[in-house]
């Protein structure tokens, strides 16, 4: 019985991605069509390939063996037709960017890379999601952490640090700041996890319960509109935060500043950074982070 190649392959692209709403992020069609082809693919095969959990799928014993089986091949389809790519002169450099760095520090300088590069076609992956470099159709991965991944080149762009900041009106209406624990004076708003402002005051003496109250944000460019908004203290690495310093909106409230434990690293492949179009992409955010490490050094 003849099964449709595209049914394999989405099959193989649901596994990877542990969920039918992600595969059809992936292949940019709807979660039905993703549920289809897969009806018709256990109908044709005879049998159940998956078990519907709330987080997802997961293979039954007969879709993990018809997975280990076409696996390789995919893969192996996926990275040739990614490589290939690099011998045209116009091609498409997809990078994997966490959306808090996509939309406050790399954003604004996009417009220079295109300038620069017009016969590279850029596409930004924002998707917070763990990307695999060895067989997802993705070139790089901007990534915070200590710059070891097996198997992987990286390169290091920048080490930001964390600043209090807070817009002008809010602080020049409200109490003094001359210490780091004149803060719990004022509203604070958090990262996801609510933890830099407990490590930051921790760190400078100034331990509080208080610490932990306030409205919490999963992405820092939210949280730093919040702050513009004068709805309280943001304490950000300090790349979210330099070009509304530089414009006014916020201000700093103190001058205090702590330097964050990782970094800031371009992510890939050895044969991904050889390639002409990535070569490009990889010099230039190198140059571009090294800027923004120069402009923070002077206002320091």
């Amino acid at each position: 019985m003849h099964i449709p190649l595209q049914n394999f392959y989405t099959f193989f692209v649901v596994c990877r991605a542990g969920s039918m709403k992600e595969a059809a992020r992936e292949l940019h069609v709807s979660a039905g069509a993703i549920s289809q082809r897969m009806r018709e693919l256990e109908l044709r095969h005879g049998q159940r390939l998956f078990e519907r959990t709330r987080a997802g799928v997961t293979p039954t014993a007969a879709g993990a063996a018809l997975y280990a089986d076409i696996r390789a091949p995919f893969q192996q389809i996926e990275t040739v037709s990614r490589r290939s790519l690099a011998d045209h002169a116009t091609r498409q450099l997809v990078v994997s960017v966490m959306p808090s760095l996509a939309s406050g520090w790399l954003l604004p300088r996009l417009g220079d890379f295109a300038s620069r590069h017009p016969d590279v076609s850029l596409s930004i992956d924002s998707d917070a999601r763990v990307v695999d470099l060895k067989n997802d159709a993705v070139d790089f991965a901007i990534r915070h952490g200590l710059g070891s991944y097996p198997g992987l080149e990286s390169r290091w762009l920048m080490s930001p640090e964390m600043i209090v900041v807070g817009a002008p009106a809010l602080l020049r209406e409200g109490p003094p700041i001359r210490c780091p624990a004149d803060c719990l004076a004022y509203p604070l708003l958090h990262d996801g996890e609510r933890r830099d402002w407990s490590l930051w005051l921790q760190a400078h003496g100034s331990a509080s319960p208080k610490a932990r109250r306030g409205i919490s944000f999963s992405d820092e460019h939210l949280l730093v509109r919040a702050a513009i908004e004068g709805q309280g203290l943001a304490l950000v690495r300090d790349i979210y935060a330099g070009a509304d310093l530089a414009k006014g909106h916020l201000r700093k409230a103190l001058e205090q500043q702590w330097p964050t434990q990782f970094g800031y690293y371009l992510v890939g492949l050895r044969d991904t950074f050889a390639a002409s179009g990535a070569r490009a992409f990889a010099q230039w955010i190198q140059a571009q982070a090294a800027q923004s490490r120069a402009t923070a050094a002077l206002r320091r």
